[in-house]
């Protein structure tokens, strides 16, 4: 019992003694312990439409051509007069302008028609201890610490070491001060994306 009971004290001075110095440092909170940032999965090519893109459909080469402006819902869908809902999300402008047409001839509300599809807004949503809460422009060179800029920047309560940012629904949570350190960890976003910044405890 004696000899356990010194094992056990000698294993905790040990351990002790290994925190202290320098070749036993403990990882760094928000870097993954692996001083990088977790990586987005890619999802779906920035071409693809997704909930949240507004658009502009244009019917021509009707009796009544009309433009519409419709945002994609949370569901993937748009919707236009007399075929109702259609499923724009995962599509290309191309895409989309194609299965458009193919409905209104298919239930012979024309016997001829054009359309195009353009995408007029697309956004990321930026939430919490930012200066300015809200929706962001998306661009394609847009990352996590540009989106935090647009936003006004941080507040003093921010936690800057944990960024939470959705994508698809999933939650990835990223230092920020990492990625203003090194350019390789700041993320490009999609659009749709959307970032949290939480109040730090201290």
């Amino acid at each position: 019992m004696w000899n356990h009971r010194i094992r056990r004290f000698a294993l905790l001075v040990v351990t002790g003694l290994c925190l202290l110095s320098t070749g036993c440092e403990t990882p760094a909170v928000g870097s993954g312990g692996l001083d990088e940032n977790p990586k987005l999965p890619e999802g779906a090519s920035a071409a693809q439409l997704r909930p949240g893109d507004s658009l502009g459909v244009a019917l021509q080469g009707i009796p009544d051509p009309s433009q519409h402006d419709v945002q994609i819902d949370d569901e993937g869908l748009i919707s236009l007069p007399f075929i109702g809902s259609i499923t724009a999300a995962g599509l290309t402008t191309s895409e989309l302008s194609g299965l458009i047409r193919k409905t209104y001839l298919d239930r012979d509300f024309y016997r001829a028609i054009d359309v195009s599809v353009t995408v007029t807004e697309r956004y990321v949503y930026v939430g919490g201890e930012v200066q300015r809460p809200g929706r962001i422009e998306w661009t394609p060179d847009l990352t996590m610490t540009k989106a935090i800029q647009a936003a006004g920047g941080f507040t003093i309560y921010a936690r800057e070491s944990a960024v939470n940012v959705v994508r698809d629904q999933q939650a990835y949570t990223l230092d920020a001060k990492l990625a203003q350190r090194n350019p390789s960890e700041d993320p490009r976003l999609l659009p749709g994306d959307s970032l949290q910044i939480d109040r730090s405890a201290f």
